[in-house]
């Protein structure tokens, strides 16, 4: 029976007869599982490359947190960021992908096939691999954030801001992205405090001075978010006000949204020995393609882009990628 057969009657956890510590071979291995990681399955798998992709620490990925996407094409009433990924994950498998759950812990990509090894124990060698491992927005590490996650809090204006349409909102950041954010929310919403823990910007000049033509962004200095409160949704931010100064005190703003943008870390840790990545850690790719300095070896979504982070992006990166792997698997 083939792979597909065994797929088809799902049974893909029994396609692989091999035991944990046994060494498996592959012609395209996807790591990652958000819209770039699916949508490379799903150009991969119609290439016949019969891709195996792991889903990895978070499956689905960063819009798993999301309640609500409404930019993505071809949703014209918006969708639940879960079942997006969901559907995703289903136009993969239905094209014979083999989706498993794991998540990559080294890496060998020092000689061909590469070598991956994942948590179970079970190594894989590759012919090609495309990294979709994603990145992880930074959080403050209040209990608050994670309660409100989805309803007030969020780490990208971009994806967000239209449900905050004339309301009032926070940005959490001093850099260049914090002022990108603010000036995004700035266009649509009522009033935007723009939250700084120092007494100074970390931005450049000409952001520093973009913020402040702005009228309803209002700069807080020296300030520190305690937690959020509300009901079922953010409703306020506590604020601690010149901490450990003599005139410390708390302060209380009312606000409906609660964004984070003190940065991102992209998940290539174990890749970094190997591959180029940038001071931050983004994996560097070929201008125009998604090659890594290492040939059959693809980058693609939020771990090779620093500055769009948006699903139809990964996800347009990831049919790059898979058509990058099955050109080169073809030479």
């Amino acid at each position: 029976m083939s792979l597909f057969q065994k797929l088809d009657t799902n049974t893909a956890d029994s396609a692989v007869s091999q035991k944990p510590g046994d060494t498996e071979k592959v012609r395209c291995l996807i790591i990652g599982s958000g819209p770039a990681g699916y949508t490379a399955a799903i150009y991969a798998a119609r290439a016949n490359l019969n891709p195996v992709l792991y889903k990895g620490l978070q499956p689905g990925g960063q819009l798993t947190t999301t309640t609500e996407v409404e930019n993505f094409p071809g949703y014209p009433d918006g969708i639940d960021g879960p079942k997006m990924m969901e559907d995703l994950e289903k136009q993969a498998a239905r094209f014979g992908t083999d989706i498993r759950w794991g998540m990559a812990v080294s890496v060998d990509f020092s000689a061909q096939p590469y070598k991956v090894v994942f948590d179970d124990n079970k190594a894989v060698e590759a012919d090609t691999v495309i990294i979709a491992t994603g990145a992880t927005a930074k959080y403050l590490g209040l209990e608050s954030e994670q309660k409100y996650m989805g309803s007030g809090v969020s780490a990208c204006a971009t994806c967000d801001g239209f449900f905050y349409k004339g309301k009032d909102v926070a940005v959490v950041g001093a850099g260049d992205s914090a002022c990108e954010e603010a000036i995004y929310l700035a266009g649509l919403c009522r009033k935007v405090y723009l939250i700084i823990r120092k007494p100074y910007f970390r931005a450049s000049k000409i952001m520093q001075e973009r913020v402040k033509k702005i009228p309803n962004i209002e700069v807080l200095f020296e300030s520190n978010t305690k937690e959020l409160r509300g009901k079922q949704v953010v409703e306020e931010a506590v604020l601690i006000r010149r901490k450990g100064q003599p005139d410390e005190h708390e302060e209380v703003i009312k606000i409906d949204g609660f964004f984070l943008a003190i940065g991102h870390t992209p998940n290539s840790e174990i890749f970094q020995p190997y591959i180029e990545t940038d001071d931050v850690g983004y994996i560097k790719t070929v201008p125009g393609t998604t090659k890594t300095d290492l040939p059959g070896i693809f980058a693609c979504g939020d771990v090779q882009d620093p500055h769009y982070r948006q699903a139809v992006t990964a996800a347009g990166s990831g049919c790059m990628a898979a058509i990058d792997a099955e050109r080169y698997l073809s030479r």
